[in-house]
This record gives structure tokens, C-alpha cells and sequence, in this order.
């Protein structure tokens, strides 16, 4: 049930992002996840409520953000002036315009979480020592990101008021500069974090015995996202602002099962290089993802659909 109330709070969030209201968005968003943080030391630390906590916790804080995400839209936002009236309205002509992105990228998350969930299973396969190893190097790899997942989001306003501006120019002068501004945060933060990497690791207390192996995985990982991960998930997100969401969801489904997956199993169980050829390819499938983009971004037809 929760899920109505995220859904809510995500929708409010984006509208705002796309009129350039980035700090009601964050105060939405931090309104919800302190929420959400707060009740979790109440109902699991203080009061014992385990897993029912969390749940409570969760339900509670999504809700209570949608709440706040509508009072703002009805009480305090003057620019979009919506009414409650509004709500209950269905332009269905704007409706097939949005769904005509919507739905490309809603199936892209379906296929690329299971493609996930497959890899996870073979990972499964690799042991208990490689279940952690990928756990933890996912959670320090996507703190490595936040910088870059920050400008990917930005970038969908940006890019999205340039087109609607019909200033290509400017939208590809904009794709580029957040581009290199991606890979120096991901550089930025390498530097500055794998100097840390051992009081890093240690908050996660893992065993020994893959403590080194996790520092190859995150090393080369490190490395290798400092030119392909901007490429690979910034300008998709561009494209998709500019309309192209139908050939950026097809080409991330693709590669996710072709090399993410397939090439994930040959390279970690067939050939044997376990968690290590996993992230490798991992790793390929960014560099051919991205590479693909760059093609796109190059032409014309990224830009040319009509969607207002």
C-alpha cells in the first residue's frame, strides 16, 4: 500500500524538478526519508516492533510525505495552481503523450530488475563470501554516485526546458557539459573515497576473507565508471527528456540481458572468475550502452519527436 504514497510524492517531486523547483522537491523528500528514519529508531529500536516497525515505518512516512506533497501543490505552490478538481480531470490526449514515455521506460525497469534478480541468482550460486561481496560493493559503488545520480536527475529539467524551448543548440551544449561534469564527480569521488576504503568496509563488518577481494571488485569498478557511467545513464536521461524513450529503453534492455546477464554467467560461472567477471560485465555493458547513446546523441532523430 505504500507504494500509493511514494507514487504520489515521486509525481509531485518531478513536476516541481521540471518547473525548476528543485528545493521544494528536496524539502519534500527530506520531510519523507527523516520521517522514515525517525519512526524506524522509534518502532524498532525503542518499542521492539521488528519487521512490523519497518513496515509501519515505511507505510507511515509515504504517506505523510503525499500529504505534504499535496498540501504544497493546493495550499502553497502559485505556479501550477492546481485545484482539487484538477485531480479528478483526465486530458486524455496528454495522457497518451505521457504514457508515450512512460510506458517505454516503465517496461525498461521491469526487464532491467529481472534482469537483476537473474543475476542474482547465479550470484547466489557463488557462495555466501560472493552474496556479500556484491552487497557491499553495490552500497559503497552507489555512494561513489550519488554526485553523478544527482545530475542525472538534473539533467531531465534542463535538457527538458531547452527542447521545449526548441533550442537544440543549447541542449546539446548543456548534454555535454553535465557529461564531463559526470566523470570528474565520479573521479572526485574516487579519489577522495578509496583512501578511505578500509573504515568504509569496516562499517559493513565483513568477514576477512573479502575484504581484499572487495577492494579489487570496487577498484576496478572506480575506474572504469569514470568514462562509462555518465555516457550510460546521464545521457539516456537526456535523451528520454528530449522524447526518445522508446529507443533508449530497447537499447538498455538489451544490453542489461545481453551482457549484464549472459555475459555476466559466461564470464562469472562458466569461465570462472566469479564476482570479479560479473562486474566486468557489469562494466562492458556500460561501455556498449553508452557507446550506443553517443550514436544517437550525434544525430537528429533523438530530438525530432513532437510531444507537446
Amino acid at each position: 500500500t505504500s507504494f500509493i504514497g511514494i507514487a504520489v510524492v515521486q509525481a509531485v517531486c518531478g513536476a516541481l524538478r521540471g518547473i525548476g523547483k528543485t528545493r521544494a522537491s528536496l524539502a519534500l523528500s527530506l520531510i519523507m526519508n527523516l520521517l522514515y528514519v525517525l519512526l524506524n529508531i522509534v518502532f524498532i529500536t525503542l518499542l521492539n516492533m521488528g519487521v512490523m516497525g519497518m513496515t509501519l515505518a515505511v507505510n507511515i512516512a509515504r504517506f505523510a510525505g503525499a500529504a505534504c506533497a499535496l498540501y504544497y501543490l493546493f495550499r502553497v505552490d502559485v505556479t501550477l495552481h492546481i485545484r482539487l478538481r484538477d485531480l479528478f480531470h483526465f486530458p486524455i490526449s496528454m495522457l497518451r503523450k505521457i504514457m508515450f514515455i512512460g510506458l517505454p521506460f516503465a517496461a525498461e525497469q521491469m526487464f532491467f530488475n529481472g534482469g537483476k534478480l537473474l543475476t542474482q541468482v547465479f550470484i547466489v550460486s557463488l557462495g555466501t563470501y560472493a552474496i556479500a561481496t556484491n552487497a557491499i560493493g553495490s552500497s559503497l559503488a552507489a555512494v561513489f554516485q550519488i554526485p553523478a545520480s544527482a545530475l542525472s536527475l538534473t539533467i531531465v529539467t534542463v535538457v527538458g526546458q531547452c527542447i521545449g524551448r526548441g533550442n537544440i543548440a543549447d541542449a546539446r551544449k548543456f548534454i555535454r557539459s553535465f557529461l564531463w561534469l559526470g566523470a570528474f564527480s565520479l573521479a572526485l569521488m574516487g579519489l577522495i573515497l578509496m583512501p578511505l576504503y578500509r573504515p568504509l568496509v569496516g562499517l559493513f563488518n565483513p568477514p576477512p576473507e573479502i575484504v581484499n577481494d572487495l577492494f579489487v571488485v570496487l577498484l576496478i569498478n572506480t575506474l572504469v565508471q569514470v568514462p562509462l557511467w555518465s555516457v550510460s545513464f546521464i545521457l539516456p536521461s537526456a535523451l528520454r527528456a528530449a522524447g526518445d524513450s522508446k529507443f533508449t529503453s530497447i537499447t538498455s534492455m538489451l544490453t542489461m540481458w545481453l551482457f549484464r546477464v549472459i555475459l555476466g554467467y559466461i564470464m562469472g560461472i562458466v569461465l570462472g572468475y566469479g564476482i570479479l567477471g560479473v562486474w566486468l560485465a557489469m562494466n562492458c555493458e556500460w561501455g556498449v550502452r553508452g557507446a550506443i547513446f553517443l550514436w544517437r546523441f550525434r544525430g537528429k532523430k533523438w530530438y525530432a519527436h513532437k510531444l507537446i
